[in-house]
């Protein structure tokens, strides 16, 4: 659990939002609204928590029909081009990442195979083609894959901005 989240992040994702977390207790409170659209979600981080025998970071996300969890984040991709940050959490090959949008949307794509990441995505069926597509953007801060596929580095790195062009 090398991932923390520093004032810096806070920051980043403050203007990605455009809104000021709150902080409660050691958890950090987004309120996103799109009141042109209709659109309401709360997000929540909380740093480094008691989760069952072992400590990771949860985020959750509150929206009026749908309450959404990643257990274990292990990374995540702040882009201001899409106008999103993807949370991550990787373990033994199998990645989910969970999505959320400044417009107040949101995105779960769990337990997907870490090979879906790369690659061409047009062989893939069109049901499965933008999880491989939103997940590939995270691809390059997960740990090195071990020589079997799966992942046995718990380095974790993350990244402040994506680039334009840049995937």
């Amino acid at each position: 659990m090398e991932l923390s989240f520093t004032q810096r992040d806070l920051r980043k994702l403050s203007e990605l939002f455009g809104v000021t977390p709150k902080q409660e207790g050691k958890s950090y409170r987004f309120e996103v609204e799109n009141k042109e659209q209709g659109r309401r979600l709360v997000l929540e981080i909380f740093p480094a928590m008691q989760i069952g025998k072992r400590r990771g970071h949860l985020i959750s996300v509150y929206t009026p029909t749908t309450h959404l969890q990643l257990h274990f984040c292990t990374s995540f991709v702040v882009s201001e081009m899409l106008g999103e940050v993807t949370f991550v959490g990787e373990s033994d090959g199998k990645v989910s990442g969970l999505t959320v949008e400044r417009e107040g949307g949101c995105a779960l794509y769990a337990n997907v195979d870490r090979d879906m990441l790369s690659g061409d995505f047009t062989t893939l069926g069109p049901e499965v083609m933008l999880t491989g597509i939103a997940l590939s953007l995270t691809e390059q801060d997960l740990p090195a894959p071990a020589k079997g596929g799966a992942a046995t580095s718990r380095k974790v790195r993350r990244r402040a901005h994506v680039r334009p062009g840049r995937r």
